[in-house]
C-alpha cells in the first residue's frame, strides 16, 4: 500500500538540501497509478482612457465588471489546477520530484528562481544570477540578459516577502506530509501551500493565466459589441484549450507569463484603433503592456513583428491614418528602447527584424508624399510601399547584425529556410526533427472544425474580406480621391490580418498555433457583431443563431474538457532520482558536466553542480558549445570527442542510450543528423553505441542505470580551465 500521513507544518521552506522546444526530450516518466491520499486534489480601470475607457464600453459597472473578472479567473485558475495535478500529482511529490517535473528549459529557469530564494538576501541572489558560474562553464554570464529571467526575480522577491511576512506574524504557509511511495522506493516529504517555493511560484504563474481568461472576455466584448460575444471567446478558448494553451504542462515556459500581456496589448491597440484621437495614457499603458510582454520571452520580438505588419497593410490599404500609425510604432520603439536597457543591451532586439521593421516604416510613412508624387494612388503604390519595407528591413536586419557582430539569430534564418527548401545543417535538424518545429499536423485543422472554430473564422474573415475588396474597387474606381475605408473598419481590418499572420506561423512551426488559436477565439466573437451581421435581422434573431452555434460547438468542446479532466498521471523518473542522486554524494560541488540539454538543466537545478551546455538553444555560443557535446552521439572517435570534452573542461558526461538509439522519423536519430554534419563517417557505427558497452580506453564508467551512464572524462588539459 502506498500511503500519505501528516508529517508536519511550517512557515519557510527546508534548507536547500518538460512538452519541449527541442529533439530528444527525455521520457516524462509518468505511470497510470497514482499514489493514494487524501481526496480531493486534484482588470483594473487604472488608466484614463485606458482599460477604464474600455471597461464603460463594455455597459458594466464597476462592481459587475470586477466580479466578471473575478469569476473567469478563479474558474480558469481552478481548470489550470485541476488539469496540473491529476497530469502530475504535484501535491504528493518531494522537493526533489517537483524539481524533476520542470523538466528541460523549465528547470534551467526554475533553477534561477531557486537560487535568489535561498540566497542570504534578496540582493545577494540577484548578484549571483547577474554573474552565473554555472550555466556555461567556465563562463560568467549575466542571465538576466541571456535567458529574459524577470518573471523568476519578481517572484523570487514576491515569496521572500511572503515567506518573511509570515513568520514575523508567526502564520504556518505550508503543510508537509510523509509520502510511503511504494514498490520498494524509500518514503519522501511532501509539502503543500504557498510556503512551499514550487506551490508559490505555479500558483503565480496559474493566477496570471486566470487574469487573462477575464480579459479574453473583455476583448471578446469590446470587439464585438456585444457580451454575448465575450461569452463565445471565452467558450472557444475552453471548447479548444488543448490547442490554445500548454501552461497547465509547462508553467515555467516564458510564454506562460509573457502571452497574458499580449493579449493585454492587444486589447488596448483594438481601443486605440476604435479610438479617434486616443489619449496619452492609452498609448502609455499601450507601452507598458508591450513591456511586460518583452521582457519574459525571448521570441516575443517575432509576434510583435507580425502585428506591425498587420498594422503596416492596414496602413497602406488606407484604414490607419498615419499620424495614429506613427504614434503606434514611437510606442514600440520606445518599449524596444527600455526593453534593451533592462536586458542590458542584448543585442538581439536590435539587430532583429522586429526593430529594422520599425525604422523601416517610420521612413516609408515619413515620405509618403514622395511615393504620392512619384506614383498614382492605387495598386503600384501599395505594392512599392510593401516592396520598400521588406527590403529595407531585411538590409538594415543584416547591416545592425554585421556592425554589431551579432548571430545569436543566425539559426532562425536557417529555419525559415529550410521549410521552404531543402536546406538542412546540424543546428536546424535540431529543431525541425522535433514535431512542434515541424509543419502543422493535420488532425489541428480538422480538431478546429469539430469545434467550428474553423467555419466561424472562415466567414468572420470572408465577410470582412469581401468588405475590404468593396472599399478598395469603390476607391480605384474614383481614381484614389478618396479614402479607402467607408466605415470604421480600422480593428476588424487589422484583426483579420493579424489571423492570417498567426496562421502562417503556425502552419510553418505547429508550436505557434499557441497564438492562431486563442486569436481564432476572439475573432470567434464576431459571429455577435451587428456590424458584421445585422443582415441576418433583429438583434433576437442574431443572438438566437449564436446561441444555436454554440449547442454545436459544445457537442465537441464538452468532449474535449472531459478528455482532459479525465488525464491522469503521476510524475516519476527513478532514474533520474537515482542519477541526481549520485551526483549529489559522489562528486564533488565543483565537478563540472556535460550531456543531453533537458538532463543538464536537471543537473543544475537539483544538485547545484557547473554544466557546459543547457536547452536555451538561442545563443550562437551556445549552440556551439552543445554541438561539441553532442559529438558523442555522432560516428567519430573516441579520442575525437575525449578532445572536445576536454576542451571544455568537463569533468563528467551523462550518456543516454535513447539519445543514441530514438528516431522520430528518417533522418532524425542523432547520427544521422550527424551525418549531415559528418559525412566523411557515415556508415561507421556511432560512438555512444560503443560506449554504452564499454566505455575504455577513452573515458571511465563511474554510474549506471537503466538508463543513465555517467563517464569520467580524464583530467588530461585540466589548465584549461
Amino acid at each position: 500500500m502506498v500511503a500519505k500521513s501528516r508529517k508536519q507544518s511550517g512557515k519557510t521552506p527546508a534548507p536547500p538540501t518538460d512538452r519541449d522546444k527541442l529533439l530528444f526530450v527525455s521520457p516524462p516518466g509518468k505511470s497510470n497509478a497514482r499514489r493514494t491520499g487524501r481526496d480531493g486534489k486534484g482588470f483594473n480601470g487604472f488608466l484614463p482612457n485606458g482599460l477604464s475607457g474600455i471597461r464603460s464600453k463594455l455597459g458594466l459597472t464597476p462592481s459587475a465588471f470586477v466580479k466578471l473578472g473575478i469569476t473567469l479567473l478563479l474558474g480558469k485558475l481552478y481548470h489550470l489546477t485541476l488539469l496540473f495535478e491529476n497530469d502530475r500529482h504535484f501535491s504528493h511529490l518531494s522537493n526533489l520530484e517537483k524539481e524533476m517535473a520542470f523538466r528541460t528549459e523549465m528547470g534551467l529557469y526554475y533553477s534561477y528562481y531557486k537560487t535568489i530564494i535561498e540566497a542570504p538576501s534578496f540582493l545577494n541572489g540577484l548578484y549571483m544570477v547577474m554573474n552565473d558560474r554555472l550555466t556555461e562553464y567556465p563562463l560568467v554570464i549575466n542571465t538576466l540578459k541571456r535567458f529574459n529571467l524577470y518573471p523568476e526575480v519578481v517572484l523570487a522577491s514576491w515569496y521572500r516577502t511572503y515567506t518573511a511576512t509570515m513568520d514575523y506574524f508567526e502564520i504556518p504557509t505550508k503543510m508537509c506530509w510523509s509520502i510511503n511511495r511504494g514498490e520498494g522506493l524509500a518514503p519522501v516529504d511532501s509539502c503543500e501551500g504557498l510556503g512551499d517555493p514550487a506551490y508559490f511560484y505555479v500558483t503565480f504563474v496559474f493566477l496570471l493565466n486566470g487574469l487573462m481568461m477575464s480579459l479574453f472576455f473583455a476583448y471578446g466584448t469590446y470587439l464585438s459589441g456585444s457580451r454575448l460575444g465575450g461569452l463565445v471567446t471565452t467558450l472557444c478558448f475552453f471548447f479548444n484549450h488543448g490547442e490554445s494553451t500548454r501552461v497547465m504542462w509547462t508553467p515555467p515556459l516564458r510564454e506562460s507569463f509573457a502571452y497574458p500581456f499580449l493579449v493585454l496589448q492587444m486589447l488596448l491597440l483594438t481601443y486605440i484603433l476604435r479610438t479617434r484621437s486616443p489619449s496619452r495614457m492609452a498609448m502609455v499603458a499601450l507601452g507598458i503592456s508591450n513591456l511586460c510582454f518583452m521582457l519574459p520571452w525571448q521570441f516575443a520580438q517575432f509576434v510583435l513583428l507580425t502585428q506591425v505588419a498587420s498594422l503596416f497593410a492596414s496602413y497602406i490599404l488606407g484604414y490607419l491614418g498615419a499620424a495614429k500609425m506613427q504614434s503606434i510604432l514611437v510606442t514600440h520603439m520606445i518599449t524596444l528602447g527600455v526593453c534593451f536597457i533592462l536586458m542590458f543591451g542584448n543585442s538581439m532586439l536590435l539587430t532583429s527584424f522586429y526593430a529594422s521593421s520599425l525604422v523601416s516604416i517610420w521612413a516609408i510613412i515619413a515620405l509618403r508624399d514622395r511615393f504620392a508624387e512619384v506614383f498614382k494612388p492605387g495598386i503600384i503604390t501599395w505594392a512599392m510601399q510593401g516592396l520598400a519595407w521588406v527590403a529595407s528591413t531585411v538590409l538594415l536586419k543584416f547591416l545592425l547584425s554585421t556592425v554589431l557582430g551579432a548571430s545569436d539569430d543566425a539559426h532562425i534564418s536557417g529555419l525559415i529556410k529550410s521549410k521552404f527548401t531543402s536546406y538542412k545543417d546540424f543546428h536546424t535538424l535540431m529543431y525541425t526533427c522535433a514535431a512542434e518545429f515541424d509543419f502543422m499536423e493535420f488532425e489541428t485543422p480538422v480538431r478546429y472544425l469539430k469545434t467550428l472554430l474553423l467555419p466561424i473564422n472562415v466567414l468572420v474573415v470572408v465577410l470582412i474580406a469581401g468588405r475590404t475588396v468593396q472599399d478598395i474597387v469603390r476607391f480605384l474606381r474614383d481614381g484614389g480621391k478618396a479614402s479607402v475605408k467607408a466605415e470604421d473598419d480600422d480593428e476588424l481590418v487589422y484583426h483579420s490580418l493579424q489571423l492570417v499572420a498567426f496562421a502562417v506561423l503556425a502552419i510553418l512551426i505547429m508550436r505557434l498555433k499557441l497564438f492562431l488559436t486563442p486569436h481564432m477565439c476572439i475573432m470567434a466573437s464576431l459571429i455577435c457583431s451587428r456590424q458584421l451581421f445585422g443582415w441576418i435581422g433583429e438583434k433576437f434573431k442574431l443572438q438566437m443563431w449564436v446561441f444555436a452555434i454554440m449547442a454545436i460547438m459544445a457537442v465537441q468542446g464538452v468532449a474535449n474538457l472531459q478528455a482532459q479532466w479525465g488525464i491522469m498521471g503521476e510524475f516519476s523518473n527513478v532514474p533520474q532520482e537515482e542519477l541526481l542522486g549520485w551526483i549529489q554524494d559522489n562528486t564533488h560541488p565543483n565537478a563540472v558536466f556535460a550531456g543531453a540539454m533537458p538532463t543538464m538543466a536537471s543537473v543544475k537545478l537539483s544538485t547545484g553542480r557547473a554544466i557546459v551546455n543547457h536547452p536555451h538553444y538561442e545563443d550562437a555560443g551556445l549552440r556551439s558549445r552543445t554541438k561539441l557535446v553532442y559529438s558523442m552521439y555522432s560516428r567519430m572517435s573516441g579520442e575525437t570527442v575525449k578532445r572536445n570534452l576536454m576542451k571544455l573542461g568537463v569533468d563528467f558526461f551523462v550518456l543516454e542510450d535513447s539519445w543514441c538509439t530514438r528516431r522520430t522519423r528518417p533522418g532524425c536519430s542523432m547520427p544521422e543528423i550527424w551525418d549531415v554534419e559528418d559525412p566523411q563517417n557515415a556508415g561507421k557505427a556511432p560512438l555512444c553505441s560503443h560506449m554504452s558497452r564499454n566505455s575504455r580506453p577513452h573515458f571511465t564508467t563511474v554510474f549506471s542505470n537503466n538508463v543513465y551512464k555517467v563517464l569520467k572524462v580524464p583530467k588530461v588539459a585540466k589548465d584549461l580551465r
